[in-house]
């Protein structure tokens, strides 16, 4: 019963937002970088963080640090929906909120190289993540599928986290997809959106990891990943400036130049994903190996796609 009261109330509360991002004009206005035509509600996604929050509040305030972390950099990202802020200040407030993080996960009490290897894969992470909006379903499709998996080790596997604080992800997730996962989406997740989902991923994740001492389940991001530092690789060579706009990730060359249907690539991505971590799970005895093999595979696969296609962006 919790947790139906807690689906209908991110319900409300996301009907509430749409009321509001209308009337302060909270939008996304498409350009010559966007794979929309439409102009669309944006911060769509700030119910992952109220999500988060309702958990916290009804769970005894657990996990206390994350919280204020997320809630630091939530509230940059959606004062970055609503009015473009300086790049420095977010970056502050990141590597503010990522400590904060580390506090929680007692990352500090820890060799001080680990410190910086988590820094640069959640600062990767995170702004992967963030280039993710603008594909109708492909934000909470895929955020689903990732967090639906840690819900499946964490109940059967091993315990490495309160399973009440994915529910409330996961529910937070289902909501937004009823409104962003179809044809003409009423809202994106915006910056909000796909930072706080990031931000709660890696934080599970990181968990995770250092419960296990595992970093092989790094796997359950690897389609995107993949596709992420490729993407870069790739803009790196064409001497472009990697912190700019773009439509050079192979999903936006599916919904973009071969005209796929937004809903048809999240799909593609997500099944994808769900199809490694199954994979995953009954290879665990090779984890390291097996992770190697997807990488070369997906890397493979990226490489032959743009080859064949890439020249239709430049048309």
């Amino acid at each position: 019963m919790m947790y139906i009261l807690l689906f209908i109330s991110l319900f409300i509360t996301q009907l509430a937002y749409f009321r509001i991002a209308n009337y302060f004009n909270i939008i996304d206005k498409p350009n010559e970088r966007s794979s929309h035509s439409s102009i669309t509600l944006r911060g769509g996604g700030i119910i992952f963080y109220i999500s988060v929050l309702i958990y916290f509040f009804f769970s005894g305030f657990q996990y206390p640090w994350f919280l204020v972390g997320l809630t630091l950099i939530s509230a940059i990202s959606f004062a970055d929906d609503i009015k473009p802020q300086p790049s420095k200040l977010r970056l502050i407030i990141h590597f503010i909120s990522m400590g904060l993080m580390f506090y929680q996960w007692s990352l500090f009490s820890l060799p001080w190289y680990f410190t910086i290897i988590a820094l640069v894969v959640c600062t990767g992470i995170l702004n992967a993540y963030n280039f993710m909006d603008g594909i109708n379903g492909i934000t909470g499709g895929y955020s689903l599928v990732v967090v639906a998996a840690l819900w499946y080790v964490n109940s059967f596997l091993i315990e490495f986290v309160d399973n009440d604080l994915i529910y409330a992800l996961i529910a937070a997730l289902i909501v937004f997809n009823f409104f962003n996962f179809r044809k003409k989406a009423k809202c994106f997740a915006g910056d909000v959106g796909a930072i706080s989902i990031a931000f709660s991923i890696v934080y599970l994740l990181g968990l995770l990891v250092i419960k296990t001492g595992d970093f092989s389940y790094i796997v359950f991001l690897a389609v995107y990943g993949v596709d992420s530092v490729l993407t870069i690789i790739h803009r790196l060579y064409l001497k472009e400036n990697i912190f700019e706009p773009h439509r050079k990730h192979a999903f936006q060359l599916m919904a973009n130049e071969l005209k796929i249907p937004h809903v048809a690539v999240s799909a593609f991505y997500s099944m994808l994903q769900i199809a490694i971590i199954v994979g995953f799970l009954f290879a665990k005895s090779y984890s390291y190996l097996y992770l190697c093999v997807i990488i070369v595979l997906l890397s493979v696969g990226y490489i032959l796609f743009k080859k064949k296609y890439f020249q239709l962006h430049k048309l």
